[in-house]
């Protein structure tokens, strides 16, 4: 394998290891939550969380994805102070008008989806303008494809917050002092971020020379990436309207669980723009085929087995990481979710063909299909279903996303898909889970070594069925023997 997919293997390598860190934090938080606040907090957190998305999504408009689009491929320091500075500005403009307005009018927000909690709204105002600010500067390393400083990054500020969270929750402080955690640990990431931006490249006015050109790239997404939050997120907020807070945290932690394995997508999503976008504008178009077919082939690797054990695992796994009036509510969520997961993970490489060539109005299009499916049959089931209203419109959203992507990407270039080592997932994943379900766990310990077994169950038949030849077997040998 070239030089270049080790390269994007380590990336690979480091940004996951960070990304499955950072998710263990959501697995801790999850029973500190419940067991401490009960479902009701953990909705009104969970609330936050997607929020936070939602806002982030609006007020950035699509500008740092553009940065990974165009910065990776500049060497000029003047060219990459200019375009860096004229984002951030922006970017802060934009979050500082919407932040404004939830810190003066949190009440009705704060009515219908937070249970009035007008003082989390005024908190998560503040929230949105530093967040925003701080995916701008932890994508400037992403586009240069410094992902150890990112991934650095990514970990202390996760870290930090869950520390001071579990001090404060373990003390008797309920979710206003959590949202006030976050705030203060990403000011201060934040400002260490752009201190250190300003040592590689200093400080200048921006003239937003191309800007019209980022806008052009990024704002087509904007739609997009509303509607994928709609698809992936807004089933909370019909939930909170229809059902109240509680409801929502016993969907939020079936979600949470069900959902672990879109980290591998997240991994993905970080690493592959700017390495293809790099490939792409070299003409390397066969390096950028290599790239999505391995992939999908390891993303499929890894969400394939999950779905089987989410399905057999559910209840256990939700007492052990909740508590047992969540599991017998939550438990059909689970598996309906990773089923779900598993669609959005086959998107990730499928959707870069047209990240290449600059068609972002296609993907808007998908997914304002998608969500408006899927928003409409949320508000369709969840009054008469209750949360397995939400579960059923989700997949069906993704899986649509899915299909339409798959067919305009093919339009503009194809790459391989490795079908028999599907086959051959799916085999593995079927004796994983024969065994695992005539394990039966039942306490915390008995479905931690039956999630250890059926890992090691499923690596082992894998590799018997020759899932993975001998040219990548020795490829990872050599990596981490390297790295």
């Amino acid at each position: 394998m070239s030089a270049t997919y080790q390269k994007f293997t380590k990336d690979i390598l480091t940004v996951g290891g960070a990304r499955i860190i950072v998710a263990l934090s959501g697995i801790i938080l999850l029973p500190l939550i419940t067991k401490h606040l009960g479902a009701y907090d953990y909705g009104i957190w969970a609330q936050f969380s997607v929020t936070i998305g939602l806002l982030w999504t609006l007020s950035n408009l699509g500008l740092p994805l553009a940065m990974s689009r165009f910065l990776a491929a500049i060497e000029d320091k003047e060219q990459i102070r200019e375009q860096f500075y004229s984002v951030l500005v922006l970017v802060f403009i934009i979050s500082a008008v919407i932040s404004s307005l939830l810190v003066v009018f949190p009440g009705p927000f704060a009515r219908a989806f937070f249970g009035g909690a007008t003082q989390a709204i005024t908190i998560i105002g503040g929230i949105v303008l530093l967040s925003s600010l701080y995916q701008v500067c932890l994508t400037f390393f992403r586009a240069f494809r410094h992902m150890k400083i990112y991934s650095i990054f990514l970990v202390a500020d996760t870290y930090v917050q869950l520390g001071i969270i579990v001090y404060l929750v373990s003390s008797g402080h309920g979710i206003i002092a959590m949202l006030l955690a976050v705030l203060v640990t990403r000011a201060v990431t934040l400002l260490i971020l752009f201190l250190l931006i300003k040592a590689r490249i200093g400080i200048k006015s921006p003239r937003f020379s191309r800007i019209k050109e980022y806008l052009r790239f990024g704002v087509p997404a904007v739609p997009g990436g509303i509607s994928s939050w709609v698809v992936g997120s807004s089933d909370r907020y019909v939930i909170a309207y229809f059902m109240g807070a509680s409801a929502v945290g016993v969907y939020s932690a079936a979600y949470a669980l069900g959902s672990l394995i879109i980290m591998a997508a997240g991994i993905f999503t970080f690493v592959l723009p700017p390495t293809l976008a790099k490939l792409f504008d070299e003409g390397r178009l066969d390096e950028v085929k290599t790239h999505l077919r391995y992939s999908l082939k390891y993303l499929l690797a890894l969400a394939i087995p999950f779905v089987f054990g989410a399905g057999i695992l559910s209840i256990p796994v939700l007492r052990m990481f909740s508590t047992a009036e969540i599991a017998s509510q939550g438990y059909f969520v689970m598996p309906l979710v990773a089923l779900s997961t598993l669609a959005y993970v086959a998107y990730t490489p499928l959707v870069q063909p047209l990240l290449l060539v600059k068609k972002t109005k296609i993907l808007g299009v998908i997914w304002v299909v998608s969500a408006l499916t899927n928003l409409g049959l949320n508000i369709l089931l969840v009054p008469r279903l209750g949360i397995l209203g939400a579960a059923v419109p989700t997949l069906i959203a993704y899986g649509l996303a899915l299909g339409l992507t798959g067919y305009y990407s093919h339009r503009e270039f194809s790459f391989a898909i490795d079908w028999r080592f599907i086959a051959k997932s799916l085999l593995a994943s079927t004796i994983m889970s024969v065994v695992i379900w005539r394990m039966a766990p039942q306490g915390t310990s008995d479905t931690i070594v039956t999630a250890v077994a059926g890992a090691g169950i499923y690596g082992a038949a894998l590799l018997l069925l020759k899932g993975l030849n001998r040219e990548e077997l020795g490829f990872f040998r050599s990596l981490f023997q390297r790295g």
